[in-house]
């Protein structure tokens, strides 16, 4: 071959890898000195507080496992954080997905909302990116994509919680039941809905909002007037509160509320003795329900002066796991760490283990159902099969 072809050939190499950074490392065997990972949740907007606790937990393993030392095939990598903000909205999970992909991250920890897990989900399915989401909708692990992977139970499971748990304690037979409009939130209910029914409970009132109301006036009063003894939703946490405010505005507060895990938060809180109580299930166990959690909680809280808001437990563990999957199959390209994470029963140093099935669910998920109170959120009962 002439100096010049080779001079030409050296140069379109080298334009492919300016334009499509990924491509040099999926199609190299030995691994980078830097191996990315992404990480695309909500960091703006309503959602914030949860989006940057799953980002948190990302990080925090990320300095351990760096510190600690990962090799691949004898090479010494360090893991790079790429962090995107997706703002809780599909078209601008699709545009982050995009750039995560030009960007030659290996893997991705997100998301955290369905409706953008779900439309983000295809185009790492077609770059062979592994996509670990702390979503609930079944829909996500039905698309049929290899890549899916989900990191708790679905809302399949969520739903007969919360019909189980509704027609068992509440003891109410006038139900509201409130969605905010998302793939999430609407499965969710109907789901819940269908509990419901089949336990030969009314609905008196089944309303579809969106996932940004925070004016409440007018249903408030509807509830009220409908005699609703016990309010099903899976609005965000400061919906919920705005809700419980404009029922006690019009001095409506013995009523029951049972609500998704996206109000199971610390900013909920501001709702305890806003009604007769509050309840929420959840896919999303407390870090302080596991024999290692206390540690995990400490560190946490010296890193960030915070504690956590939501789930970064899960997505520290999955961090851990996806670098086992590399260390594993001793290579960074994204196929092959999908198909070590679709055989791997990987230790997560919080919650155990993480092990997914063929679509890629999680196989030890299982359903908490907890009581908010003055000093946080009391477990009441969990369970794998409802």
């Amino acid at each position: 071959m002439s100096t010049h072809h080779s001079r030409r050939g050296a140069i379109s190499l080298l334009a492919l890898g300016l334009a499509f950074p990924g491509a040099l490392l999926q199609g190299c065997d030995s691994a980078p000195s830097t191996i990315k990972i992404g990480v695309a949740q909500p960091l703006t907007g309503g959602l914030a507080a949860l989006g940057q606790d799953l980002l948190n937990g990302v990080n925090l393993a990320v300095e351990e496992l760096n510190k600690e030392g990962v090799r691949v095939k004898g090479k010494a990598v360090r893991f790079e954080v790429i962090a995107v903000d997706d703002r809780a909205n599909a078209d601008t999970g699709r545009e982050v997905a995009r750039q995560l992909v030009d960007a030659g991250v290996v893997a991705v920890i997100g998301h955290l909302n369905s409706g953008v897990s779900i439309a983000a989900a295809p185009i790492y399915a077609e770059h062979n990116i592994a996509q670990m989401a702390i979503s609930t909708n079944p829909k996500y692990t039905n698309l049929g994509l290899s890549t899916t992977f989900r990191l708790v139970a679905n809302d399949t499971l969520q739903a007969k919680a919360i019909g189980s748990y509704s027609v068992t304690k509440f003891r109410s037979t006038k139900f509201a039941v409130i969605d905010d409009g998302t793939p999430y939130g609407k499965d969710l209910a109907a789901g819940a809905i269908q509990e419901l029914t089949g336990a030969k409970k009314e609905i008196v009132i089944h309303a579809s909002l969106d996932d940004k109301t925070r004016a409440f006036d007018e249903l408030a009063g509807k509830l009220k007037a409908g005699g609703v003894e016990a309010i099903v939703t899976t609005l965000n946490d400061f919906q919920t509160v705005a809700l419980l405010q404009a029922l006690a505005k019009i001095s409506y507060t013995d009523v029951y509320l049972l609500g998704g895990d996206t109000i199971k938060t610390t900013d909920m809180l501001k709702g305890v003795g806003l009604g007769k109580g509050l309840y929420a299930t959840s896919p999303i166990l407390e870090a302080k329900e596991f024999a290692a959690g206390g540690a995990f909680l400490e560190k946490y809280r010296a890193k960030y002066k915070i504690a956590p808001a939501y789930a970064g437990h899960y997505t520290y563990d999955a961090m851990y796991v996806l670098a086992a999957a590399i260390r594993r199959t001793e290579s960074a390209k994204p196929a092959d760490i999908v198909q070590a994470l679709r055989k791997i029963d990987g230790y997560a140093p919080v919650t155990g283990s993480m092990k997914w099935d063929a679509r890629g669910e999680q196989r030890y998920g299982v359903i908490g159902v907890y009581a908010a109170t003055e000093k946080g959120w009391e477990s009441q009962v969990r369970s794998d099969t409802w």
